[in-house]
């Protein structure tokens, strides 16, 4: 039958890195033959989609509005009956649809999302002490909005609207995998998948300039603060891409450091990759819990070194002195050794840095690496042995195991029995009620018949390489 996928995200544009992934896996599991059908808020920017019809109105409850706009939005936050409504209609009255849900933040296990409050990483919310939500005002340190996010998180827990429903979380850091089961997630249900670029679409450039660029948003948690005051202590020369909350307190920062700061705000793709490919260096100075920054895998497409922080998910992206340089997140000495000596290699030591960052992508980051290793985790095989004559299926045993079969296959695994073949209704494979059910050879003969087909169904199963048997 025609594989679908229904892609779930909060936008239909490439906003940011998440939804960067998000994108480009439509387009590479559209690309596999999966039947791939978007759902997402309704949004200007949104990219054109035959579903759009099914989007939900869109949520920004950081924008101006009205108390009475402002109280239905604050609802919806906390749970939208209109997303009910669309989805259901999406889905119509399917049955047992898998649910995997890519872990880009924290927000399972945090409420304010990224376990930073007031510039600092805390963890004061685990083992459900959620009030230090609303003690500290971690979202936009207001009370009124850490209030609403505090009632959601209520909400969804007390419903068990994640923990109860996704079949599987895909963690792209194994920083994020590990937290999550720190903070009471069942390592079982989480499936480590690292995020891609395609390689292929990169050419690294021939000339270098004199500067290092840093690329995202200009965000306090992005540690950019230490990074213009890193670059000034070291005078080399910083390219900020990007905009953000802080751009106006860091533009005052360059100027009494009298650093030498370039802001170049938004840039296109291709101005981005030309600046990032003749760049020395690309430079994350994260104070926060990174969890896979698709910009190191890009500047390593372009051949660029990384220097980057140990925190998060990003250590696990940057192999120290063979990719690029790791330091200690917050250290404006540290860092601003690292920028100096990376300046003062010669050009072929940083290409070399970079030449071996983008040979890693091409080998453990590519799109069909995250293709394979996500499809595996959507076509999870379980293997049933000696059943017989399904649909016509004898005894109460093989019936209540039939009926297992089939309630696992409506979860999404790819499930096939290995029937005896004399009581089956046909000799070809065939599938029953989405179960896959292959013919077995057995002989009929009750002394001897269980034990041959369990051992030729043993080697069957054997050169399926499934997952269960």
């Amino acid at each position: 039958s025609e594989r679908r996928l229904l892609a779930i995200n909060n936008y239909f544009y490439r906003r940011g890195g998440a939804e960067s992934v998000f994108l480009d896996q439509i387009d590479l599991f559209a690309a596999a033959g999966w039947d791939v059908v978007p759902f997402a808020m309704e949004h200007p920017d949104n990219l054109p989609s035959p579903w759009s019809d099914y989007f939900v109105s869109e949520i920004e409850y950081g924008r101006i509005n009205g108390p009475i706009t402002k109280a239905r939005q604050a609802a919806k936050i906390i749970f939208s009956l209109e997303a009910r409504r669309k989805i259901r209609a999406l889905i119509a009255r399917a049955e047992g649809v898998p649910v995997v849900m890519t872990a880009h933040d924290l927000k399972l296990a945090c409420p304010a999302y990224k376990m930073l409050s007031h510039g600092e990483v805390c963890e004061r919310c685990r083992g459900g002490r959620i009030h230090n939500l609303l003690l500290r005002r971690c979202v936009k340190d207001s009370a009124v909005v850490s209030g609403l996010v505090f009632l959601e998180t209520l909400v969804h827990r007390s419903f068990g609207l994640y923990r109860d429903t996704l079949d599987c979380l895909i963690a792209p850091s194994r920083f994020y995998r590990d937290k999550l089961v720190e903070w009471g997630w069942d390592a079982s249900r989480i499936a480590y998948i690292p995020n891609f670029v395609d390689a292929e679409q990169f050419t690294p450039w021939c000339n270098e300039g004199n500067y290092f660029v840093y690329a995202g948003r200009l965000a306090p948690e992005k540690g950019l603060g230490t990074l213009i005051r890193a670059a000034a202590l070291a005078h080399q020369r910083l390219v900020l891409v990007g905009a953000g909350p802080e751009e106006a307190a860091l533009r005052q920062l360059a100027f009494e450091l009298d650093a030498d700061i370039v802001f170049a705000g938004h840039m296109a793709k291709p101005e981005l990759k030309q600046l990032i490919g003749e760049s020395r260096a690309l430079v994350l100075a994260s104070e926060w819990y990174e969890n896979a920054p698709i910009s190191v895998l890009e500047a390593y497409a372009l051949g660029r070194p990384v220097i980057g922080t140990r925190i998060g998910g990003i250590p696990e992206l940057i192999v120290h002195n063979k990719t690029g340089v790791l330091v200690a997140p917050g250290n404006v000495g540290m860092l601003a050794e690292a920028l100096a000596s990376m300046a003062k290699l010669p050009r072929t030591a940083r290409n070399r840095l970079g030449a071996a960052g983008r040979d890693w992508v091409l080998r453990e980051f590519s799109p069909e690496k995250y293709r394979d290793r996500t499809m595996a985790l959507y076509e999870t095989v379980v293997i049933f042995l000696g059943l017989r004559g399904i649909p016509e299926i004898q005894g109460g045993v093989e019936t209540h195991v039939a009926a297992l079969a089939v309630r696992i296959a409506q979860r999404g695994w790819r499930v096939e029995v290995l029937g005896r073949k004399p009581y089956l209704p046909s000799p070809e494979p065939y599938v029953w009620k989405d179960v896959t059910v292959t013919p077995v050879w057995a002989p009929r003969s009750k002394n001897v018949e269980a034990l041959l087909h369990t051992t030729l169904g043993l080697f069957a199963a054997a050169r399926r390489n499934p997952d269960l048997v």
